[in-house]
């Protein structure tokens, strides 16, 4: 699966879904593996650890807010062995337009509160 292809788009489109309802639901994070699964039954081949899958929850977060004034959906992906996001979900957090400030856990909890917030208001 390549990005800006019309496959890479609806495994996109997928991935947002999927977050939007956890976050709706206010249900706890998920891991990488889960979201893999969850991808498989709605026809979307997405390995837990390589491929696309990075580049769908960077993309799920920047068109959840392109601007940086909503919190990043990525933040409800974790790793099973630590139950906190990769790396990469920090990085993106601390560029712009994000820039959230903070250590690693205040940022993340920080996060996955405001997604909470935000999405049991809609």
């Amino acid at each position: 699966m390549k990005k800006d292809t019309l496959e890479y788009e609806r495994a996109l489109d997928a991935v947002v879904d999927i977050l939007r309802e956890r976050a709706r639901a206010g249900a706890a994070p998920l891991t990488y593996g889960d979201l893999s699964s969850d991808l498989a039954r709605k026809g979307h081949h997405v390995p837990a650890f390589e491929g696309p899958m990075p580049y769908l929850l960077e993309d799920a977060s920047v068109r959840e807010s392109p601007d940086g004034s909503l919190p990043l959906l990525s933040a409800l992906v974790v790793l099973r062995e630590t139950g906190r996001p990769s790396g990469g979900f920090f990085k993106l957090a601390r560029r712009a337009p994000y820039k959230r400030p903070g250590d690693d856990t205040e940022l993340w909890v920080k996060e996955i509160s405001q997604l909470s917030s935000h999405f049991s208001l809609r």
